[in-house]
């Protein structure tokens, strides 16, 4: 990680992200703004990494600054922290394309051993809402279909953004352009029914791909 946006209204708050930030990469430029405008401002300089995101901020909320990165930068990973753990706020930042939601409630200890777990392409989720996204998916998510069909080349893009490798890294990794990667990334998403990379983990681990000797060392 060589750029990181850390985007928190309350100072203290923002303070202990980047202590918790700092430990894990200690060599990574870290950009705190406490405001949605900082953030967009934040976004027309620098090409982030990792994003921290807030949900609640004093002009507006931190979905569109998640759907404004996935689109304009999307090999940063967004990660929601927040102190909100209703439903619809999970479900709403995941939908916007967060692949992680941390509650501030947890401890620095939880939070920083949920954020090294990215590296091996585990998507960062506080115990609670982990279970309270199983919970959502059992009560109305659709049954899961095995027969659907990946081409080789799908199935082999789907591995990699499950364990967490960038568009940019899939693509050097499979030989192909980055954008041939993203139309992949689309259609494997289309044909799965879902909509980021959280939900690509739990289908890639559902088809037997994170399994075994599959599972990066």
């Amino acid at each position: 990680m060589k750029t990181i946006l850390i985007l928190e209204d309350v100072r203290q708050s923002r303070e202990w992200l980047s202590d918790i930030v700092k430990r894990i990469y200690p060599a990574a430029s870290l950009v705190k703004e406490a405001s949605l405008r900082g953030a967009e401002h934040a976004l027309r300089r620098h090409s982030f990494d990792l994003a921290l995101i807030d949900l609640k901020l004093p002009d507006g909320d931190g979905l569109g600054i998640i759907r404004k990165l996935c689109q304009v930068q999307p090999d940063c990973r967004c990660v929601v922290t927040t102190i909100m753990a209703t439903d619809s706020a999970i479900v709403a930042a995941l939908a916007a394309g967060a692949e992680g939601y941390l509650l501030k409630s947890d401890s620095d200890v939880m939070i920083e051993h949920h954020l090294r777990l990215m590296v091996e392409g585990l998507p960062p989720l506080s115990p609670q809402i982990a279970r309270r996204i199983m919970m959502h998916f059992q009560l109305t998510g659709p049954n899961f279909d095995g027969t659907i069909k990946l081409t080789k080349r799908e199935t082999e893009v789907l591995t990699m953004i499950a364990r967490g490798l960038k568009v940019s890294e899939v693509a050097q990794s499979l030989g192909l352009a980055d954008s041939t990667v993203v139309t992949h990334i689309k259609s494997i998403y289309r044909k799965l029914e879902i909509t980021n990379r959280a939900e690509a983990a739990l289908h890639a681990t559902r088809l037997g791909l994170l399994s075994g000797d599959q599972i990066p060392k």
